[in-house]
């Protein structure tokens, strides 16, 4: 089993998280959310709901210790399993008594100024604000994301290259799920198209419709947290020469996101250089149909790339980039280290590849997998 120092990460993020609310004059933190929840105890799962985005406990700062309020059905996991060793005192109520949930934190709360990351008891909303603290990812959080990514990555490769003609879309959905779960990651998005579908919809969610010739297998993995993104095309037969087309031209706008994205540009320069790589291949509208993905980490994506966003990159932030065009997408999962290298962490092995330039710098991007 992967293991990493968890104490060292919390408390490196703690110290973040204080020092933010000394900064806000804030008194007392709740966090709630699934994502900021994992973010700050390490990689602690509040769930129960695969729906959800809001856990079944919060967790509250104050006055220098650290609270669970829960109900009673859900404390007893959450402490031994969820946050075990990371010195926080669980405050439970019945099941039944749902209110008391509400006491007992405004109870903790008291008279000071509270700041939730869902607004929560009329405070303050910052889930923005936290957003900026969990975007840039510690040495510990990326080595955890390099498991992920290759777990992920190796679980579509297998998957895909199983995939027969005549199967249905969720077969592949299924078989994936399985893949990951054998590995205790989840499956947060799995969008399949096989050809008619893949030229009508983004956004395609699964269904009983069977594959002649080609599937576009698009999966979200979450483990820790922690969200990768990728996607893979699969023809069966020969590529027709639209679709090779689209797609080498899909892979130079794909590789110039990733390779644009540089610490101290911001997510809108390096948005204008995917807007010009879809002009010079012929297919300047085709990003208005779609979005290009963006900064990702604790959630699918933090937030996605627009012309004019001015938020400035940073060394060790996460990008899951998604460019499409009608009928093909390419998208991997890729960490800006601080050394300035683009390394892209969902790597499909054994998958045909094409090298791609961007001024002097080359990446390989997937090719359709021809079966």
């Amino acid at each position: 089993m992967f293991k990493f120092n968890r104490e060292r990460e919390v408390a490196a993020k703690e110290k973040k998280l204080y020092k933010f609310m000394k900064k806000n004059k804030i008194d007392t933190l709740l966090i709630s959310n699934l994502n900021n929840f994992a973010w700050v105890t390490g990689g602690g799962d509040s769930h129960v709901r695969m729906t959800q985005t809001s856990g079944v406990c919060t967790a509250v700062f104050t006055g220098g210790k650290k609270y669970i309020v829960t109900s009673s059905i859900e404390g007893g996991r959450i402490m031994d399993e969820e946050v075990k060793g990371l010195g926080y005192t669980l405050k439970a109520h019945n099941w039944w008594e749902a209110d008391k949930k509400d006491a007992i934190i405004k109870d903790l709360i008291g008279s000071g100024v509270a700041a939730s990351d869902d607004g929560a008891f009329n405070t303050r909303k910052i889930d923005a604000e936290l957003m900026q603290l969990r975007m840039v990812l510690s040495n510990e959080e990326i080595r955890k994301y390099k498991w992920l990514g290759k777990k992920a990555g190796k679980a579509m490769s297998r998957v895909c290259k199983k995939i027969k003609k005549g199967s249905k879309e969720d077969d592949v959905s299924a078989a994936l799920a399985k893949e990951l779960f054998k590995e205790g990651i989840q499956p947060s998005v799995l969008l399949m198209a096989q050809e008619d579908r893949v030229l009508k919809y983004r956004h395609p969610i699964s269904t009983q419709t069977v594959i002649n010739k080609y599937i576009m297998v698009v999966l979200c993995a979450k483990k820790w947290g922690l969200v990768v993104s990728l996607t893979r095309m699969v023809c069966f037969g020969e590529v027709a020469p639209e679709m090779k087309k689209k797609h080498l031209a899909v892979l130079k706008v794909d590789a110039a996101l990733n390779l644009g994205a540089k610490a101290g540009l911001t997510i809108g320069e390096v948005f204008k250089k995917a807007q010009a790589v879809y002009k010079e291949t012929g297919y300047e509208k085709e990003w208005m149909l779609h979005h290009q993905g963006g900064v990702t980490g604790y959630s699918e994506r933090e937030f996605v790339g627009t012309p004019g966003n001015k938020d400035v990159i940073q060394g060790n932030m996460a990008f899951a980039w998604n460019p499409s065009i009608t009928g093909t997408k390419c998208e991997d999962t890729m960490i800006l280290r601080k050394n300035g290298k683009n390394e892209i962490i969902t790597n499909t092995p054994n998958w045909p590849m094409i090298e791609i330039k961007v001024g002097k710098e080359k990446l390989e991007r997937p090719d359709i997998l021809v079966k």
